[in-house]
């Protein structure tokens, strides 16, 4: 996207090729950004790859303004099964079958 281009009415440009650009667009300095923060190396073939990718997604997310806000309320169902309390195993019942315990807990391999 250039300084020196204008905007026309519908609130986008006019690429190189002729093609409409959004007013959204990533210039080839985001894409740079981007990728010196993700740590990733781009050539210049692949900046201008991810200038139009990015542009596109961006497009993508500019039509979903236009998808109508829905005013209905869901009906909304408890699909959860009441809790039931039932008898468990005891401590030593559940000790029982650990390789290693000590005062009454499991014991487990040592975390570094």
């Amino acid at each position: 996207m250039s300084d020196t281009s204008e905007s026309t009415d519908g609130g986008e440009e006019e690429g190189a090729d002729g093609s409409a650009v959004s007013a959204a667009a990533v210039d080839a300095d985001e894409v740079r950004h981007v990728a010196e923060l993700a740590r990733v190396r781009l050539d210049d073939e692949e900046v201008a790859a991810f200038v139009d990718q990015f542009g596109d997604i961006l497009d993508s997310f500019d039509a979903l303004d236009e998808v109508p806000e829905v005013d209905r309320e869901e009906d909304l169902i408890n699909v959860m099964r009441p809790d039931e309390i039932e008898e468990g195993l005891t401590q030593e019942e559940v000790l029982s079958n650990a390789e290693e315990t000590e005062d009454g807990f499991f014991v487990g391999p040592k975390v570094s």
